[in-house]
């Protein structure tokens, strides 16, 4: 019983670290990268279709992305979907593929921008934190009802424990890499 809630933890809490990490790389720090462009929808024949699912995005240099649609006929229409988004970017349409130079940061930008990655390392390990409670709440209750000794519960938090730790730390870390990518660029 108690591996099942240690499964739950590690799991969860692997969840919200991904998570973490999948929203730091849609941050625009700078440098290009296609998650750059994930929330842009294009009008696709009357249906509103996110932009990798139209065409195919490539970083050919660090500050450029390049989009070639696979019709021909969107790029138009896929420019102006980029520049809708207000993703502060300016796409440049040569009638083959639609290049996306991604502009140097300032540094006022930049410490905006470790600010947000403080409190996206924040929101996750609170995430961690209400998983442990949740998990521990399981402890007591298996305690409580007598399916395990109480011997057992407390080893059982100190376990928990660890995994937090472990997860905490991980988060720190993906926060740190993150804050040297901003700053170094």
């Amino acid at each position: 019983m108690q591996n099942e809630v240690y499964s739950y933890c590690e799991e969860y809490m692997e969840k919200s670290l991904k998570h973490l990490k999948h929203e730091y790389e849609s941050l625009r720090t700078g440098r290009a990268t296609p998650t750059l462009l994930e929330s842009v929808k294009v009008d696709y024949y009357g249906s509103m279709t996110p932009l990798n699912q139209c065409s195919t995005i490539s970083v050919p240099e660090a500050r450029l992305l390049v989009v070639q649609p696979w019709d021909k006929n969107l790029l138009s229409t896929i420019e102006k979907a980029i520049q809708a988004a207000n993703l502060g970017l300016n796409p440049i349409n040569d009638g083959q593929v639609i290049r996306v130079p991604i502009p140097a940061m300032t540094d006022d930008r930049r410490q905006e921008l470790v600010k947000i990655v403080h409190q996206m390392a924040e929101e996750a390990r609170i995430s961690v934190r209400n998983i442990r409670r949740e998990a521990n709440d399981r402890i007591k209750k298996l305690e409580k009802d007598k399916d395990i000794s109480e011997d057992n519960a407390k080893v059982a938090h100190d376990e928990i424990q660890k995994i937090t730790d472990k997860h905490i730390e991980n988060i720190n870390d993906a926060q740190a890499v993150k804050e040297k990518e901003i700053l170094d660029e």
